[in-house]
């Protein structure tokens, strides 16, 4: 994903090349919004080599169609990088990443109604010596609020352009495109005291970031700084380290003031809240009495100790009915479209291996997992809308009271609730929790929360656990619900036993800035969803469709005498001699070699067990309760005649996937984050065997009582 190329030096000179502005703001401040209203679709999205942090890249237009570069930096409140999004931020701004160029230009999106706290991070920005638009972003909610923003005054005391902004609606968008157009960008004027205990360490050590580590003056004095602030101690794979000369200067300069009892960090901390202290009583004024906002009257509800419960409760009891509900339309669609494409292939080829790869395999395979598209898309939109309203925050904060009892604090709920959806991108949320202990079990129970992957299996095993030709609504929402809540409760139960053992420590007490309620930004909502949407397809079209046609060919080779049954072949095909090697350990939980071959394949992919079904069974999925599969599955027998998917074996199946790993995807992304083996194959280990375990409960004591 290379950017192009970018031009040299901090000055405010028209740039021979593309430019390359870097988008840099707090959590919370419209960031992201700004960014699709700049780049629309023209995005491309990735990770940063070495580190879990997601790299947005997007292209903008100025007002004369000239093409400007804009990356999207993860949200951070200080350059003092507290967790690993805030160092990637931090390192791309000094320069300090190989693999991303530094941006010519810098845009600052702050809040407009936290004008002050958010000048922090800015000011910090301006100490770079690079050209810098201010974007003050939210204007609506600070007039709400009764302040009075002075842009003019801003501009004065910042030196820099400074653009008036709504972004959830396109205001200011304009004019922040013209200012980006601008050749001639001028440099910050402002400038700040540094204390005078600590300027003569900051002149050493700008010296020997430039001699050493080849710095510019301006950058070296801004990292300089940064290595005085205690907290700048997060360090990410790909960046640079610093020279030797400079490590043994900086712990120099910290022994001497320990000893002498200096507090150097807090000195440069409070120095620089002192200048935007001015700053921000020159640039803002209260124009009327200060009483609640509408957010505040919101939260009096929402965040109740009793109705902030109900609220969440009643939300995902809607988002359960709205993925039965309003996907079974579209998903009859697809299903006739699939069924319409293998029949039609059927009757344009002569019969043989062939049509039977591209309809049992390929067709049955991928059509049988696109079905749930549907329902996949729903759920990414729900989970937008959340984010996009500022509720997000607000489950965050309630949980916080529960998962405090666990040993953690509500930070990690946003990447739980993030895994709902698929534990990868949760497990990536993992890096704005500060503390590593808890961060690392957070990416061990993640997978525990029952992702949209796992929806395809849940779906399929109640439609052939509950009788009759339709399952209920009801029953198939109470049933999806148990499951949702057996894997949140066995995640707090894992994550208790892990911070009272493996990795002990007390839950950090939890600051989080609760956004105001805005109404949801559908353009933002609709590009998430279709980006996962997306994804989604683009998986069924290269991992599923490969796993199913290698499936087709182990079940159909080697080839059975001449009249064999297609059972007789598929018992000694290479895939059946697989799921018989597999039966004695699944035996107990009810399981047979059949289902033994869905279990191995769906260690690629859990929706692959759907395909797997219809492969093994040579059957298609159909319609909201996949009805000829369910009715293949309902015929299949042991071979003393008994019914092999019986309630409680459907029942105990989903008990098995609401536990077991089940996702070789997510292995990759916990190897990648926490850099090691030693918590991939461990984390492996214990949810295999807690599936097993629970399994084997759920199944021998369901039989004991007569099931």
């Amino acid at each position: 994903m290379a950017l192009p190329p970018h031009i040299a030096g901090g000055t405010g000179s028209a740039p021979s090349r593309t430019p390359v502005y870097a988008l840099v703001g707090n959590p919370n401040c419209g960031k992201s919004t700004l960014f699709n209203a700049l780049t629309g679709l023209k995005q491309k999205v990735g990770n940063y080599p070495g580190v879990t942090v997601e790299k947005k890249i997007g292209t903008a237009y100025s007002q004369h169609g000239q093409p400007i570069t804009v990356i999207d930096l993860p949200g951070a409140y200080s350059l003092a990088a507290r967790s690993p999004d805030e160092a990637v931020t931090r390192d791309v701004l000094l320069g300090r990443r190989a693999d991303t160029p530094q941006p010519d230009r810098i845009l600052c999106i702050v809040d407009a109604a936290n004008l002050e706290r958010n000048l922090y991070l800015v000011h910090q920005i301006l100490d770079l010596g690079r050209p810098v638009i201010l974007v003050v972003n939210m204007m609506d909610v600070a007039i709400k609020a009764g302040l009075e923003i002075r842009i003019d005054r801003l501009e004065h005391e910042l030196g820099i352009p400074v653009i008036a902004c709504e972004a959830v609606n396109g205001r200011g968008v304009i004019d922040l495109k013209l200012a980006m157009s601008r050749a001639d960008l001028p440099l910050s004027r402002h400038a700040w005291d540094i204390p005078a205990p600590i300027a003569k360490a900051v002149a050493e050590l700008q010296a020997s970031l430039t001699a050493s580590d080849g710095k510019p003056p301006l950058i070296a004095r801004a990292e300089a700084l940064l290595l005085l602030t205690d907290q700048d101690s997060v360090r990410v794979a790909g960046s640079t380290p610093l020279s030797s000369r400079t490590a043994e200067l900086l712990r120099g300069w910290q022994q001497r003031w320990e000893g002498e009892g200096t507090d150097w960090a807090s000195s440069l901390v409070n120095s620089r809240y002192e200048a935007i202290g001015r700053i921000a009583s020159a640039a803002v004024t209260q124009a009327g009495a200060a009483g609640p906002t509408l957010s505040d009257k919101i939260d009096r509800f929402a965040t109740h100790p009793v109705w902030g419960w109900l609220t969440l409760g009643v939300l995902m009891t809607l988002l359960f009915l709205s993925i039965f509900t309003l996907a079974e339309y579209p998903m009859n669609l697809i299903d006739g479209a699939v069924a319409a494409l293998a029949d039609g292939v059927k009757a344009n080829m002569a019969e043989g291996d062939f049509r039977d790869l591209i309809t049992d395999g390929a067709i049955a395979g991928v059509g049988g997992v696109i079905i749930f598209l549907p329902q996949i898309l729903i759920l990414f939109f729900f989970i937008g809308l959340l984010e996009s309203t500022g509720y997000m925050a607000r489950a965050a904060f309630i949980m916080d009271r529960l998962m405090s009892r666990v040993g953690l604090n509500g930070k990690s709920f946003i990447p739980l609730l993030s895994s709902y959806a698929c534990a990868i991108p949760g497990i990536m949320a993992t890096r704005t929790i500060e503390d590593q202990k808890d961060r690392l079990v957070t990416i061990l129970i993640a997978p525990l929360m029952s992702c949209s992957a796992r929806l395809p299996v849940y779906l399929l095993m109640i439609a052939a656990l509950v009788p009759g030709e339709q399952v209920p609504l009801l029953t198939k929402v109470g049933i999806m619900l148990l499951m949702y809540a057996l894997g949140t409760f066995g995640a707090f139960g894992f994550a208790w036993l892990f911070k009272r053992t493996l990795l002990k420590g007390e839950p950090p007490l939890m600051i989080m800035e609760l956004p105001p309620y805005r109404l949801p930004g559908l353009k933002d909502v609709m590009l998430q969803m279709f980006e996962r949407g997306w994804l989604f397809l683009r998986r069924a079209g290269t991992v599923i469709l490969g796993i199913s046609i290698v499936l087709w060919f182990l079940a159909a080779y080697p080839k059975a005498p001449d009249g064999a049954t297609a059972q007789q072949q598929l018992a000694q095909s290479f895939a059946g001699r697989a799921g018989h090697l597999l039966e004695p350990a699944i035996k107990p939980l009810g399981f047979d070699w059949q289902i033994g071959i869905g279990l191995i394949s769906s260690f690629a992919a859990r929706e692959v067990f759907v395909s797997t079904m219809g492969v093994v069974f040579n059957a298609e999925a159909e319609g909201d309760d996949t009805a000829p599969l369910r009715q293949a599955l309902l015929a299949a027998k042991w071979p003393d005649g008994r019914a092999l998917f019986t309630p409680l074996v459907c029942f105990t199946l989903m008990v098995f996937y609401v536990f077991a790993m089940q996702c070789v995807s997510t292995v990759a992304i916990v190897r990648r984050e926490t850099n090691s083996w030693k918590w991939p194959l461990f984390q492996i280990g214990y949810l295999t065997g807690t599936a097993w375990i629970l399994s084997l409960v759920v199944y021998q004591g369901g039989r004991a009582l007569g099931f």
